[in-house]
């Protein structure tokens, strides 16, 4: 059965992203009822950011990884699962410092895995993650999607980029901004962005 991988990484109650993100994976699948959402908090359980043990894990074949390897790649494992086994995903994140939460970053440390989401060709690097569509849904304070401030959102460049890097190329965006401004502007901003959303579902 396909899959929707949801991804939360606000460490807010009140999140705006959370609350959009996860409304966008419910109006899919309420399109496509044969999917199910799998929901990975990476805020309210963290992952393990990588280190030495699991960079010398990862390089070693399988097989020939020690018992201490093999513990410090099984959660990178269940994780590239999770996403090989997704064909929609949808990531919601703040804009924190022009970029997105750590917590996101770390899992991305963790499914960024030669031989498994990705392999180096000699033409180059070739993305294996293939055949899935992403969401991006972006709270931030400011107005990032345009104008003069839009060369600091770094969080969406990036996540296109690691995105298409394992081979996802089709990504919607879907942007919750100038919440700043006060409760009118928060109003017509979750307005917008769910408007938004509820078109990409219906094309889903």
């Amino acid at each position: 059965m396909s899959s929707i991988l949801l991804l939360t990484s606000s460490p807010r109650s009140d999140s705006l992203s959370t609350k959009i993100a996860t409304e966008l994976a419910d109006k899919i699948k309420a399109q496509n009822p044969g999917k199910t959402i799998v929901h990975r908090d990476l805020s309210s359980a963290p992952l393990p950011h990588i280190d030495e043990l699991f960079t010398g894990a990862i390089r070693t074949p399988a097989e020939a990884r020690t018992a201490e390897q093999a513990e410090a790649v099984k959660v990178s494992d269940a994780l590239v699962d999770e996403l090989l086994a997704a064909d929609t995903l949808v990531i919601g994140t703040g804009l924190i410092n022009f970029n997105i939460y750590s917590s996101l970053k770390t899992w991305i440390d963790n499914i960024a895995r030669a031989g498994r989401t990705f392999t180096y060709t000699e033409t180059g690097p070739k993305g294996l993650a293939t055949g899935k569509k992403a969401y991006i849904v972006l709270a931030s304070g400011g107005v990032y999607s345009e104008g003069p401030a839009a060369p600091l959102n770094h969080a969406v460049p990036y996540l296109k980029s690691v995105l298409a890097f394992i081979g996802i190329t089709e990504v919607e965006t879907v942007y919750i901004e100038g919440i700043a401004f006060g409760p009118e502007a928060v109003e017509k901003a979750i307005g917008a962005a769910q408007a938004r959303a509820a078109e990409l579902a219906l094309a889903a």
